[in-house]
């Protein structure tokens, strides 16, 4: 099978980390959005990072959704805590982390416009919310020394590093690195993964 986008998007980059932790074997394809936009195409007319293209040709879209596929047929454990206390908080920063994802890439995008067609009202909210974020992470994260739920990352441990790593490329400026000493430390120990390692940011 097939995973479709390029690493340097942190749901396309979710989804491979968690395809390699859950066994699942596949191909991934450096496609970009923009400047392969006619080749997504014919693979998913969405155009739609990431995809996953399954042997069978079915095609899977959004990140949670094709990590969910991918629990559901793997042998390895799960990648959510089987506590029911522990997974509600796996889940709860699961979600913190992913909007962490999406208000970095709204400033990306919001950068690409030219500087006189920004909107700085839209863009100083998406900052605060991105703040936000991560100011609860940083608290979520204090003294962990290792991961969240035991001895093996979990889909948390996941979306908060990928998130982190991505927010730290394209927008180092908005969140500086120096406030947020928890969400270093734990990053470089997740980015030292061999799972995490062999999928890089592009």
């Amino acid at each position: 099978m097939d995973l479709i986008g390029m690493l340097d998007s942190p749901y396309v980059r979710r989804a491979a980390i968690s395809l390699r932790l859950l066994g699942i074997p596949f191909t991934h394809r450096s496609l970009s959005v923009f400047r392969n936009f006619d080749e997504f195409h014919r693979i998913n007319p969405l155009v739609k990072a990431p995809t996953l293209v399954l042997d069978d040709g079915t095609m899977l879209t959004e990140s949670s959704l094709i990590i969910d596929w991918a629990q559901s047929v793997s042998s390895k454990p799960s990648l959510m805590p089987g506590d029911t206390a522990q997974r509600l908080r796996a889940t709860r920063l699961i979600g913190i982390a992913i909007a962490a994802s999406e208000k970095s890439v709204q400033i990306v995008y919001e950068r690409k416009r030219e500087a006189d067609k920004r909107d700085q009202g839209w863009m100083q909210r998406v900052q605060g919310q991105l703040h936000s974020a991560y100011d609860l992470l940083e608290r979520e994260l204090a003294g962990v020394d290792g991961w969240l739920f035991g001895s093996a990352p979990t889909q948390a441990d996941i979306s908060i590093a990928v998130a982190w790593g991505f927010t730290q490329i394209v927008a180092a400026d908005v969140i500086g690195a120096q406030a947020y000493p928890n969400l270093v430390r734990f990053s470089r120990r997740a980015e030292e993964h061999p799972d995490f390692a062999a999928l890089p940011p592009e």
